[in-house]
């Protein structure tokens, strides 16, 4: 019995110091030593980068007074552009020619992206395009060629496509701003989610940001970067 408990002992303390070791090497990994992720940040409150712990968010009640179609829209699209463009910023340049996976899919229907997975780039050059093309459909006029494979835009390195992503942000912004109760419902042509309305245009508009911001999220946790809408202290953007 003795020698039974002894064995039992020295288990015991192998398992714990094992336990240990364990804990030590999963501590390595960069998705454990990082911050745990803040709370989940709702469309309806400010962006992360704006966010202050003093700052009161506004009621239901207060949104409601003075609500417009566009107000509601800018609402949730500031916040998609903190998310896509704060990921943009945070990957190193070396990593813009990054894909998960190579490989040629084949059968892809035509206007809806490239065979291959694109480069994290070519996500970022991609949104930035479509968002200057729904900028255009909702101004009345013809939106660039080709966003599916990236535009006509010449912008090619990490900093040129910043830019041109932050530009696109903003003629977007501008477009969707100019929704009103009056004109929401107005018929829009075009090649990108055309037709629609005026209301439905703008809805696309910010599906598509959040749709590649869901991408680019498994593009960097796969190079070990937690996106910057995900640490508990949201970085600001560098404009």
């Amino acid at each position: 019995m003795t020698h039974l408990l002894q064995k039992v002992s020295l288990l015991m303390v192998a398992l714990v110091a094992g336990g240990t070791a364990l804990h030590q090497i999963r501590a390595q990994n960069p998705s454990e030593t990082t911050p745990p992720e803040h709370k989940r940040t709702d469309p309806q409150q400010a962006s992360p980068a704006e966010q202050a712990p003093a700052k009161k968010q506004p009621t239901a009640a207060e949104l409601s007074a003075k609500e417009t179609p566009a107000s509601a829209m800018l609402r949730t699209f500031e916040f998609e552009e903190y998310q896509f463009r704060s990921a943009a910023e945070a990957m190193p340049a070396d990593k813009y020619g990054y894909r998960p996976t190579q490989g040629d899919y084949g059968g892809v229907f035509p206007g809806y992206g490239p065979k291959e997975l694109r480069t994290f780039g070519e996500q970022v050059k991609h949104v930035a395009c479509s968002n200057f093309g729904f900028s255009a459909e909702l101004d009345g006029k013809t939106p660039p060629p080709d966003c599916d494979k990236g535009g006509p835009s010449p912008a090619k390195t990490r900093e040129e496509l910043i830019v041109y992503l932050r530009d696109s942000f903003n003629a977007l912004k501008k477009s969707i701003g100019a929704t009103t109760a009056k004109n929401m419902f107005d018929p829009i042509e075009g090649p990108y989610a055309g037709p629609e309305t005026r209301l439905g245009m703008g809805s696309v508009a910010i599906w598509h940001v959040a749709d590649h911001y869901g991408q680019l999220v498994l593009y960097m946790r796969l190079n070990g970067i937690v996106p910057p809408a995900s640490r508990p202290n949201p970085p600001k953007l560098k404009d």
